[in-house]
């Protein structure tokens, strides 16, 4: 059985622990309990959340374990302890790997386990932990990141999917499949997948440019003419052109293009389709244009986002 314990501090972020979710679904969904669940802090006893709860927790000792995840806080500043520190710098040599959800990986960058590793975390830090840190190469619009044996996430619900990564590497991708069926997650974001979604970033305030949108979502690998989109927000081309330029600031054409982007870079991170399929099923046509739309949105083409997936 696998141990994975969750190191906890005063004011953590209550919503870090929906990760022993996946791993205790895990245990109910596989033939024989899977892992073995510990949460710890540096002296025992009841540790108060962000929120004001309080956690009953182990205390800190020489006890090796297969996962270290250290759990995120909300604090602005926040500052650790010397104990803390110390035990999660000499993390490595207690567990196979070590992990962090949000704003964890400060304490992972402060004990000196991220210098010269890649590592996410919430965007909102990411700016002030670059400058903090500058031996960490800090790429703030993943979902998360695996670099050896650390693995770090982003904010908030980013860590259910690093959660769940960590499932599929240690029981199969069956298993992690049906855990996330289990939790209603409708899919596993690959790691690579920005933090910003395509329809979030939109926020239309209309229902009408909504229905648009969701029409766009579901047909992406149809030809989307303004006309089209148009029909479906039962507006004239022109209405619906304004319309979607104010409420969104982009125009119909570039909010498309984000979402087939963002819907082909789960597809090419999954890596059982080639990239001609995914051009083609996403609506992009041809590989060529689906390359220039990656660099665009991300900065990177599906090339060498397919082989960072497979490096990871």
């Amino acid at each position: 059985m696998r141990r994975i314990g969750f190191i906890a501090f005063p004011d953590f972020q209550v919503l870090s622990l929906s990760t022993l979710s996946v791993f205790e679904c895990a245990n109910m969904l596989a033939q024989e309990p899977f892992y073995d669940l510990h949460i710890l802090s540096e002296t025992g006893g009841p540790i108060r959340t962000s929120s004001g709860l309080t956690l009953e927790t182990e205390a800190f000792g020489e006890a090796d374990f297969d996962t270290l995840i250290v759990l995120g806080t909300l604090v602005a500043k926040p500052t650790f302890s010397s104990g803390l520190l110390t035990y999660v710098r000499n993390a490595p040599r207690k567990a196979r790997r070590v992990a962090s959800i949000c704003t964890g990986a400060l304490v992972l960058a402060e004990a000196g386990l991220l210098d010269g590793r890649r590592a996410t975390t919430h965007w909102a830090y990411a700016r002030d932990f670059k400058k903090r840190f500058p031996a960490v190469t800090v790429e703030e619009d993943r979902i998360f990141i695996i670099d050896g044996s650390i693995w770090t996430s982003a904010g908030c619900t980013a860590c259910v999917d690093l959660a769940l990564a960590m499932v599929e590497s240690d029981a199969g991708r069956e298993l992690a499949r049906s855990v996330a069926r289990d939790l209603v997650v409708y899919h596993r974001r690959a790691g690579g997948q920005t933090q910003h979604s395509a329809l979030l970033e939109l926020g239309p305030k209309s229902d009408r440019v909504q229905s648009a949108l969701d029409y766009a979502r579901q047909n992406l690998h149809t030809v989307l003419t303004v006309e089209r989109l148009a029909e479906a927000a039962h507006l004239s081309p022109r209405q619906f052109s304004r319309a979607f330029q104010e409420e969104t600031g982009q125009s119909p054409a570039k909010a498309v293009e984000n979402l087939r982007a963002e819907t082909a870079m789960a597809m090419v991170e999954d890596g059982r389709h080639s990239i001609d399929f995914i051009a083609r099923e996403v609506g992009f046509g041809d590989r060529n244009r689906m390359r220039r739309a990656f660099v665009r949105r991300f900065g990177r083409s599906p090339q060498e986002v397919r082989r960072d997936a497979r490096d990871s």
